[in-house]
């Protein structure tokens, strides 16, 4: 072969082999990117050209995908008990919500964990093969969980269920739901309608918004685990310190801050477990006010309050706040949480908000010493060879408390159980903290019960919030032992 054919071949065989390297770069390496670009025009009409991976728990399939025998969408989506566990798996339809949005990529196969193992297939046109999502739930806790939060009120209510060991959540539900199979992509027209529909819900329900970790509520009593937490820790209270117990003036207004009752160990002086069994306003209504509400605030944060904390990649709880000030919607300004203020937010009223897992994760802390893990729905992905792509690695969230703060609450929990305020729960090897928050006029009340299980040695930290008359022991206590029972059922 002369030069000139030489060279010419020798370039010929470079540009090839450039191609093969931009071809294998692009649809390897970039096809995640380009999939996801807001300009790629065939990313909705293909994001039902091919099945998605399933979703499942405790061995159950909760949602999957099958042919629809038409060109487009050729894929439905289809999900088992819908109502009861939308609050987690989400709903999917082009856009989507919960485990379906945060997972999206792998389960549509097309995260780079799936196409640098299946690059070939990338580069002869293969479609892609979703993987499939494994999740930490107890399908029977959560199914006895929506039950008993239906059958519990006709108004708002969420449940949270942790394991304290790892973070990995058990229970994740709310009355507030809807079936993601009414908005699934082979309804189409009429699923996209459902879903602006369930969007723009005027009840007080509103379905899209799960209870569970996506709703506040004031926490009521349920909060002087956290007073108290941080009064043993700054002003150096144990259990057995006498505190006051019975009348307590609020200095800016002169008004009473008043206690359920005016016996017992509300009457006037009580040791700080005592207190807290009876649940006694004004006792944490004192003790906020010695710390002050930039204190009460700070102590709050190592919980988790005042933060969006993050379950999953774009799926995060909404922002639980202990307010050093609030808007005036009026006029916009900053308006400071008071001393009055101060005293009604240590009994979790005022401007407190929570959701049910962040209080959850409160006696998490109570339960494992002092520690809290960050919260995760997902256990493990696979592909669809069954290689393991992803595996939960348990992470510390915060140590919020000092263990022997930990160990005090734990016994001042039981003796809510045992001598207070949920006497009722006698028997369901469960401990806790009640709260009943007032909402305004002619709001039902937030009943709550928070705390752990087994009471010896704890497995579990828990929270419920239900709405409606009376108390958390009534309205909130019964559901939370109903659920513990099936998550520590072997």
């Amino acid at each position: 072969m002369d030069k000139p054919v030489r060279r010419v071949a020798v370039f010929a065989l470079l540009l090839f082999f450039g191609l093969m390297a931009q071809v294998n770069y692009v649809q390897g390496s970039q096809a995640e990117k380009l999939q996801n670009d807001v300009n790629n025009t065939r990313k909705i009409s293909q994001v039902f050209n091919n099945p998605r991976g399933q979703i499942t728990a405790g061995g159950e399939v909760l949602a999957w995908s099958t042919p629809t025998g038409k060109d487009n969408p050729k894929y439905g989506r289809n999900y088992k008990d819908g109502k009861v566990f939308a609050p987690v798996t989400g709903f999917f339809n082009g856009g989507g919500s919960k485990v379906e949005l945060a997972y999206n990529s792998l389960l549509a196969g097309t995260d780079k964990r799936i196409t640098h193992q299946r690059w070939f297939d990338q580069f002869i046109g293969k479609k892609p093969e979703g993987g499939n999502v494994d999740l930490t739930i107890d399908p029977r806790a959560q199914r006895v969980a929506y039950q008993q939060l239906v059958n519990g009120t006709a108004r708002r209510s969420g449940a949270a269920v942790v394991d304290i060991r790892t973070g990995a959540i058990k229970v994740l539900a709310s009355n507030a739901t809807f079936d993601p199979n009414e908005v699934a992509p082979q309804r189409g027209a009429e699923g996209a309608k459902r879903l602006d529909e369930l969007d723009h819900a005027t009840t007080v329900i509103k379905p899209l918004i799960d209870n569970a970790m996506q709703q506040t509520f004031p926490p009521g009593s349920s909060f002087k685990t956290v007073t108290a937490a941080i009064g043993m820790e700054e002003l150096g209270l144990t259990e057995n310190s006498q505190v006051q117990s019975g009348q307590l003036i609020l200095p800016e207004s002169g008004r009473p801050l008043p206690n359920s009752h005016d016996g017992g160990s509300c009457a006037g002086t009580a040791s700080l477990k005592g207190a807290f069994a009876e649940s006694c306003n004004t006792t944490f209504g004192k003790m906020a006010l010695d710390l002050g509400i930039d204190k009460l605030n700070a102590g709050a944060a190592k919980f988790g309050f005042g933060q969006n904390v993050q379950v999953e990649p774009l799926m995060k709880a909404a922002k639980s706040e202990v307010p050093l000030a609030v808007p005036d919607l009026s006029t916009g300004k900053s308006i400071p949480t008071g001393k009055d203020g101060t005293a009604r937010s240590g009994i979790g009223q005022e401007n407190v908000r929570a959701t049910p897992l962040q209080m959850a994760m409160v006696a998490e802390a109570v339960a494992s010493g002092g520690k809290i893990m960050r919260p995760y729905v997902v256990q493990r992905a696979t592909a669809k060879d069954q290689s393991e792509v992803y595996k939960a690695s348990p992470q510390l969230f915060s140590q919020a408390i000092k263990p022997d703060t930990a160990s005090a609450l734990r016994d001042m929990m039981r003796a809510v159980v045992s001598e207070g305020t949920a006497t009722n729960l006698k028997g369901d090897d469960i401990a806790g903290k009640t709260g009943t928050a007032e909402q305004g006029t002619d709001i039902p009340n937030a009943r709550w019960f928070v705390g752990f299980g087994p009471v010896e040695h704890p497995r579990y930290a828990f929270a419920v919030v239900t709405e409606g008359k009376g108390d958390g022991a009534n309205g909130a206590g019964p559901i939370a032992a109903a659920i513990m029972q099936a998550v520590m059922k072997k």
